[in-house]
Parts: C-alpha cells; structure tokens; sequence
C-alpha cells in the first residue's frame, strides 16, 4: 500500500465521537509487589468518513481512555463513504489479523464483529457486511480494519488517478 491515498486531517473543526475498543490491566511484578496498569484502545471518528485509533496507558481507567482519545487525535485519516456504505470489497491484513470488509444493500446494518464494528461505525458506515479471521487481538483488528479502509477507492479518485472521465470509468 503506497502513503499517497492517506489523508490526514486536521481535528480543529470536527466533532468526533469516541468509543472504547478494549481495556486492558497490565500487571507488573517487582519485589515490592504487584503493579497494576491499563491500556486502553479508543477509536474517535465524526461518523461522516473521518476516523483515528489510539493506545493509551496509565495506572487508573481514566487517564489510560483520555490518553487513548489524545493518540487517536493525532492520527486522523479520510475513508470514502458512499451512500452510508463502502465503494468495493476490500481485504486487508495485518500481523495476525485478516479482515474482509464488503458494501452491503441499504437496511443491512453493520455486521461485524466487536473491534471492526467500532471502527466501521466510527466511519460513519451504516450497511457493510464484514469478516474477521485469523487473529481476533483487538490492537491488529483495528489496525487491519483501518488498513483495509484506507485501500478503499471511489470513483472520482480512480477517474483523477487514470486521467479520464467519471463517466469513463464506468462505461470503458
């Protein structure tokens, strides 16, 4: 995958919502004991084709969420959304983690599992019919679900990549 379809985006004027993808308590043992730690994976979109994952880390809930939410700021990017679903079907991997993510008829709602489904409504997809396999690790899910989003094409980007007519595109 080449890093000219990513679109980065700025977090000034949008309003994203988060959702909490998995938290998970970290135990570290010393001499002294054990010390108890969170991590937190938290994916933020604007439910209208922007969407960010983050970690975050800390010794109480909270502060591990709100560090998630920050992260995931940071790193904002734009998927096509067409008609409250995706272009084509994609596929995607990574390390462990298989997804396979296909648009859906208006009416299915999203089906999918429970880290792809965070990130496909943060998106802000409404009918996608989507597929784990391989590793069901929250952290690789997110990732390849993100991954496999930013592979995705519409139209007008294929015309402009090509250097043809939209309507090109669809009649050869």
């Amino acid at each position: 995958m080449s890093n000219t379809n990513i679109k980065k985006v700025r977090t000034s004027d949008l309003e994203l919502k988060d959702r909490l993808v998995s938290i998970q308590r970290v135990t570290k043992v010393t001499k002294g004991g054990r010390t108890f730690t969170f991590s937190a994976i938290v994916v933020v979109g604007n439910e209208n084709g922007v969407v960010g994952y983050g970690l975050g880390k800390a010794s109480e809930v909270t502060a591990a969420i709100a560090k998630g939410v920050e992260d995931a700021k940071k790193n904002l990017v734009k998927i096509p959304v067409l008609n409250g679903t995706i272009p084509h079907k994609q596929e995607a991997r990574y390390s462990g983690s298989e997804v396979m993510i296909r648009p859906a008829a208006p009416g299915t709602g999203v089906i999918a599992g429970g880290a792809m489904r965070a990130v496909l409504e943060s998106v802000g997809i409404h009918n996608v019919l989507a597929k784990s396999k391989g590793s069901s690790n929250p952290h690789n899910l997110v990732k390849a679900t993100v991954k496999a989003l930013l592979e995705l094409r519409d139209a007008r980007s294929v015309a402009e990549v090509r250097g043809i007519s939209l309507n090109k595109v669809f009649n050869g």
